[in-house]
């Protein structure tokens, strides 16, 4: 793999949990509009948290590798 398509796949690596977190936030907001279990709330909150650590890990990644070049 060339680093023009390592550096794509880090890329779509990092839009997954980018994805995952829009998802989670349409969710909370489903849930606080309808009154729903704030057990769901606080569950898609916990995804959100976790997804943007993991975004945050691919991005600190896309870094290492296009700075290492």
């Amino acid at each position: 793999m060339n680093n023009h398509e390592s550096l794509r796949q880090l890329v779509h690596d990092a839009r997954a949990p980018l994805n995952r977190i829009s998802m989670n936030a349409e969710l909370v907001k489903l849930v606080l509009e309808n009154d729903m279990p704030k057990e769901k709330a606080l569950a898609a909150l916990d995804k959100i948290i976790a997804n943007c650590q993991q975004c945050s890990e691919q991005l600190q990644q896309i870094s290492d590798t296009h700075t290492s070049d």
